[in-house]
């Protein structure tokens, strides 16, 4: 049996993010801390908390080498893996506030974050990262050491050629003594700048101390129940607040075991091989999961696509008569037959064990939140922003409303503002905005309350809901306002479109810029008797009329205004590297419209829709 809360750390006993870490090693040193793949030996290690110690420890010596003082900057641009943790734990050690950077961020606005950070230190992945960043990156400028966890070639030349660079197996040294904990840290000492995604801007430096991350992460315990004896399953880039607070820290407080995933294209193999307990993810994760399930429904046919849909009904008639919000039904003496058929292969792919899975980061389809759920995985949708740590809200696997993002946290209190805006106020609210005092005074008031630009309102069982986005409204010609997120979140559930963007502000009518998806353009133009690699196909009345077929049965449960009257389709994926998408994948809607001007132009001027 698992034993629930008893080796738990709260904030208090921490008082320190670097203090939970030395409690930990010293409360479980021979547990299992984190698990990694070994791409030399091509099998999977396990470091236990002590390994993790002995590992820190010599990151802490090296580090005091630097001539670094407390609270300066030092930036980290690494996949996830152990290291990352032995740096920030080192740097938050020594009082240093660590940055973190997106691996496939683009170059100029890493720069941009170093210098207006003042970044004195910086870890590079390998030495690629690193020729592309020097090319943007003064030498005159506050960076003073460049470390590569690659030790390739390619990066001792590098750090032959510039004596700020070095190969961090040469600058760590071989061995050190104890490791170094704080006597009498500020838990209120700011631990962390974590640059937001700038969808209308430049990013802004979010202010974060170690209370502040600490009693969050303790909020999302008290919440949801996590044991020793769990295993997260680590893929959310460390640089994306909710896998830092809820994937790292959280575990540390828990004693829970982490394993870093290889990649998300390896994601489906590592769910088998690790096998986890809890995963956190974004919604994007479980809807091409579901997309997947649906597609093979209909290739299978026969009794495949029937059996899996009453194995969602009846799984759900369960769900809710566990949660006490419906009561038994005589179908539901077939579920043992329909979990053994259906709903137990599904869990399966995701490893078999799984007992809460946690959405965030962006709003989950309620249908795709559904069929999960009835099957017997257990998805809980939260609601956060890196200005609170990020967890404002989630749902109690015993209390889940999955169209809601769930109840506050402990210490958090929420209330609606004007224009329907969710205000929120506690422990995990940012110290402000680096640098920027102007910035801070617009989003936290003279109260302490924290307009999130969100629009929301609560149930009466005192769950949160979010209804749109008050920037992201769109008010057509004729005044009606239109939220376009769960529009677009639902046309984006057809596997066909892989990425949308509707438009109609003060225009007469909606209209959308689709990205297919190119692996299904081929069959989809084929199937209407078109060349899918002649370009003007795009632009065929088929396909667009096919297209809005597909749009409308996307949105047939949405209000009458939600008709989308004509589409633009392309090819071209929106990425970070020309711009139009953030590091967390959010579209920059304002950069689409530039580039997309011409084409958004015709959607209403009576020429060509494609």
């Amino acid at each position: 049996m698992a034993r629930l809360h008893e080796n738990l750390i709260s904030p208090d006993h921490a008082r320190t993010l670097d203090g939970l870490f030395a409690l930990r090693i010293r409360r479980s040193p021979d547990r299992p801390a984190y698990v990694y793949h070994d791409r030399a030996a091509r099998e999977w290690r396990q470091l236990s908390w002590r390994d993790m110690g002995r590992a820190v420890a010599r990151w802490q010596q090296a580090f005091a080498g630097e001539a670094l003082q407390q609270g300066e900057r030092v930036a980290l641009q690494l996949r996830n893996c152990p290291e990352w943790v032995m740096f920030d734990q080192a740097a938050m050690s020594h009082g240093l506030v660590t940055v973190p950077l997106y691996t496939d961020d683009r170059p100029d606005n890493i720069a941009y974050i170093l210098e207006e950070a003042g970044v004195r230190l910086l870890l590079v992945q390998d030495a690629g990262r690193w020729r592309r960043l020097a090319k943007v990156i003064p030498k005159e400028g506050p960076l003073q050491r460049v470390l590569l966890l690659d030790d390739s070639e390619a990066a001792r030349e590098l750090a032959a050629q510039d004596e700020r660079v070095r190969v961090v197996a040469d600058w760590l040294p071989e061995s050190a003594g104890e490791l170094m904990v704080r006597k009498d840290p500020d838990p209120h000492a700011l631990a962390s700048i974590v640059y937001t995604s700038g969808t209308t801007g430049r990013p802004k430096g979010v202010m974060l101390s170690h209370h502040n991350m600490l009693s969050v992460a303790h909020g999302g315990v008290t919440m949801l129940n996590v044991y020793e004896e769990d295993s997260f399953l680590s893929f959310l880039p460390l640089s994306h607040t909710l896998e830092r607070t809820a994937g790292y820290y959280l575990p540390i407080m828990t004693g829970s075991t982490v394993a870093y995933a290889r990649s998300v294209a390896q994601l489906a193999d590592d769910l088998q091989q690790i096998r986890p307990t809890v995963l956190v993810a974004v919604p994007r994760i479980f809807e091409r999961v579901h997309a997947r399930l649906g597609e093979q429904m209909a290739k299978r046919g026969g009794l495949a696509p029937l059996l899996f849909r009453a194995a969602t009904r009846i799984g759900w008639q369960r769900f809710l008569r566990q949660q006490g919000r419906g009561g038994w039904t005589p179908g539901q003496l077939l579920w043992p037959l329909l979990d053994r058929l259906v709903a137990s292969k599904v869990r399966a792919r995701l490893g078999g064990r799984l007992r809460a899975a946690v959405s965030g980061g962006a709003a989950l389809s309620d249908e795709v939140a559904r069929v999960f759920i009835a099957l017997g995985i257990p998805i809980v949708q939260g609601y956060g922003l890196t200005e609170t740590s990020p967890v404002v809200s989630v749902n109690p696997l015993e209390n889940n409303i999955p169209a809601s993002v769930g109840l506050p946290i402990r210490g958090v209190k929420i209330r609606i503002g004007e224009n329907d805006e969710l205000l929120v106020k506690g422990p995990g609210v940012m110290q402000g905005y680096w640098n920027n005092h102007k910035a801070t005074a617009q989003v936290i008031g003279p109260d302490g309350w924290l307009h999130t630009g969100d629009q929301a309102r609560i149930g009466e069982t005192g769950h949160l809901y979010i209804t749109g986005r008050i920037k992201d409204i769109l008010v057509l010609s004729n005044g009606e306002k239109i939220p376009p997120g769960d529009m677009e979140m639902a046309i984006q559930l057809d596997p066909l479109f892989e990425q949308v963007m509707v438009v109609g502000e003060g225009r007469p009518y909606l209209a959308a810029l689709i990205v297919l998806e190119a692996d299904r353009w081929p069959g989809f133009a084929q199937d209407l008797g078109l060349d899918p690699l002649d370009p003007d196909s795009l632009r065929d009345e088929k396909v667009l009329k096919a297209v809005q077929r597909r749009v409308q049965a996307a949105l047939k449960d949405f209000p009458g205004y939600a008709k989308i009257r004509r589409v633009f389709l392309t090819l071209e994926p929106w990425t970070i590297e020309d711009g139009l998408i953030t590091p967390t994948l959010k579209v920059k809607r304002p950069r689409v419209m530039e580039r997309y001007a011409a084409e958004i132009e015709a959607l209403y001027d009576g020429g060509p829709a494609g």
